[in-house]
């Protein structure tokens, strides 16, 4: 799964097939976003994963992520069997979504303001 940020006005976008060098956006080369494992604020942008029976409750942070109109979390997606499912969120909402649990799943989530997050379920 890759996403791709132009390196000016911050557009995301997921290739779904095709040469990455060709996404340009703002006159330049878009940069593929490298999920983050690790960070001093690990507790707030980690997707943390609970599994209850057939489905998966992820939400970002152990400590809730907030949800402002400066600071959010755009979207939570989840990847598995070559399936991606996206949840797309905004400021206000709660920083959480249900998916249906498949073992060997990679869940992402998306900061405005501190990139791109992963974990694996």
């Amino acid at each position: 799964m890759k996403f791709y940020i132009c390196p000016v006005c911050g557009n995301v976008v997921y290739l779904v097939e095709g040469n990455s060098h060709l996404l340009r956006c703002c006159g330049k080369e878009m940069v593929l976003l490298e999920a983050n494992t690790k960070d001093a604020s690990l507790e707030k942008h980690i997707p943390h994963c609970v599994i209850e029976d057939d489905k998966v409750r992820v939400t970002v942070g152990e400590v809730v992520h907030p949800m402002e109109n400066d600071h959010y979390i755009g979207w939570i997606a989840m990847e598995n069997d070559h399936i991606v499912t996206i949840v797309w969120l905004k400021p206000g909402d709660r920083p959480e979504a249900i998916f249906d649990y498949k073992k060997g799943s990679t869940i992402y989530a998306y900061c405005n303001k501190h990139g791109f997050w992963k974990t694996e379920i």
